[in-house]
């Protein structure tokens, strides 16, 4: 779907608007090829073909990106992300002021068509920050860093925290990664060691390439989240990943 998604995804006035056709064409290939059949060795639904682990990725590219969030007593939420993306964005540093200016503009294709550089348009990128709201009112700002990486923590954290688990522990418990993220050249179905390991023999098993990393691995994202109650209380979670933290004012 990556692959898919790299090809129809750019400024919303030139990308595909028909997602569901996208789709359906996507679902048709995957069973054409039996890119997500089960294995001989398993009939597990997270079961995968060997090849399909080729033919999934897509080429790599760096990038470096933050994420935060503020609330406030009116009841304002907000989730932002930026990134320079590369080390030092652009290279180029706005005059009087040391800020210096992001690359984004790198992710734009040089001929006609999706993702074109034109006046107007913005360029794709991964960034999305995220922010849900519950129905007894609650709001939740979350997100992380991480490339293609953002979704699949971003999905933990809220699955967790919306079936009861405290906000802290749904940012600190084992997270995994499929694929490519900053650093790192494997697309290999990466997770923390502190799973059980019977899970980890069972997704190898199934037909994944499982490569065990440390626990708190910053690969995996550097996350948070704030929550606003509808009583006006704030809880606010930060990830022992990475050195952020929440904070009062």
């Amino acid at each position: 779907m990556s692959a898919s998604r790299g090809a129809a995804r750019g400024s919303r006035r030139a990308a595909c608007r028909d997602w569901a056709r996208l789709w359906r064409c996507w679902a048709a290939r995957s069973r054409a090829s039996q890119r997500w059949a089960p294995t001989a060795s398993s009939s597990a639904p997270w079961s995968i073909s060997p090849s399909a682990r080729k033919r999934t990725v897509w080429p790599i590219s760096p990038g470096d990106t933050t994420w935060f969030a503020a609330a406030d007593s009116r009841g304002q939420v907000v989730s932002c992300i930026q990134s320079t993306y590369f080390e030092f964005g652009s290279g180029l540093v706005l005059p009087e002021t040391g800020i210096i200016w992001q690359n984004r503009g790198s992710s734009f294709r040089l001929a006609p068509g999706w993702n074109a550089l034109e006046p107007g348009r913005q360029p794709f990128t991964t960034l999305n920050p995220a922010l849900a709201r519950f129905a007894d009112g609650r709001v939740m700002a979350y997100g992380t860093m991480g490339g293609e990486g953002q979704p699949q923590t971003q999905a933990a954290i809220f699955a967790r925290y919306a079936r009861g688990v405290a906000l802290q522990e749904a940012v600190t418990a084992p997270r995994w990664l499929l694929g490519k993220t900053w650093g790192q050249e494997t697309h290999t179905l990466k997770l923390e060691d502190s799973f059980a390991p019977d899970l980890l023999q069972a997704l190898a098993s199934a037909g994944h390439d499982v490569e065990a990393v440390p626990s708190f691995n910053s690969m995996m994202g550097h996350a948070g989240a704030i929550v606003r109650h509808d009583t006006g209380l704030l809880e606010g979670a930060q990830d022992p990943r990475s050195d952020g933290c929440v904070a009062a004012y």
